[in-house]
């Protein structure tokens, strides 16, 4: 099921998912990262926190296999406004979220390191949202976040492709802070956030706070659109097709319908 494991280095809080072997973002760690974040709220200690991975992976996505267990649109579309609210709550979350990523972020471990306010990236890390390739879209805002970064033009690209990015690519286009070696990471997520740390709390929750307003006013409407996009396509033949042959470790054999 998976589990996220966390600790407190001075005034920085480490979050990190232990999913193996991918990482994937079972519905119970999301959960635990909503809890956790409870729990940080509540520490004034607190000035930044640190998302990482354990493993080969930052994150390589949502839990395929939880998709099958779901019944029509609406279950479909209540796990995709799930995962956008807690992920929303990150990206309004008043200290700062340091994404430390190696190895790949993809599919909804992108989305949620798109939610985080930084990224650190190794540079051959693999970002992307490959979900048309399971006959599915982005569900947890990727189709609204990804175009912030790297414009509207490589946001088609990447998606429509389904095909991922490097970490040094994804500084060039504005997807990352930072493009490191794979070893240096989290130690320079850890520098970052230190010296974020040492500065006074009610400064950085300021900054938190009037940063987003940068945001367009039509952000809400495209997430809320892509959830209802999310729950209806997964009523069609080619997402069960999709799903099922991911599981099955085959390639899908999509009829358009």
């Amino acid at each position: 099921m998976g589990t996220l494991a966390y600790e407190t280095k001075k005034n920085v809080a480490i979050l990190t998912i232990q999913s193996p072997p991918a990482n994937a973002l079972s519905s119970n760690l999301l959960n635990d990262l909503d809890e956790k974040l409870d729990e940080i709220e509540n520490d004034n200690n607190i000035k930044a926190i640190i998302l990482h991975g354990e493993g080969k992976f930052f994150s390589a996505g949502a839990d395929i296999k939880e998709f099958t267990s779901l019944q029509n649109a609406s279950d479909y579309q209540a796990l995709a406004e799930k995962g956008q609210a807690l992920f929303n709550r990150i990206e309004h979350f008043s200290i700062p979220v340091i994404a430390a990523i190696h190895g790949a972020a993809l599919g909804g471990g992108l989305e949620l390191s798109m939610a985080c306010h930084i990224r650190i990236v190794s540079e051959n890390a693999k970002l992307g949202l490959p979900e048309l390739t399971l006959g599915i879209i982005p569900g947890f805002a990727g189709t609204q976040r990804l175009p912030h970064y790297v414009g509207t033009a490589k946001a088609y690209e990447m998606i429509l492709s389904g095909q991922p990015i490097s970490g040094t690519e994804a500084k060039a286009f504005g997807l990352a802070n930072q493009a490191v070696k794979e070893e240096e990471v989290f130690d320079t997520a850890t520098k970052l956030a230190e010296t974020i740390a040492a500065k006074s709390k009610p400064t950085i929750n300021n900054i938190m706070h009037l940063i987003p307003y940068s945001k367009t006013e039509h952000f809400t409407q495209g997430v809320h659109e892509e959830a209802q996009a999310f729950g209806k396509i997964f009523g069609s033949e080619d997402a069960k097709e999709g799903v099922q042959a991911f599981i099955e470790k085959r390639k899908p054999n999509f009829q358009d319908k």
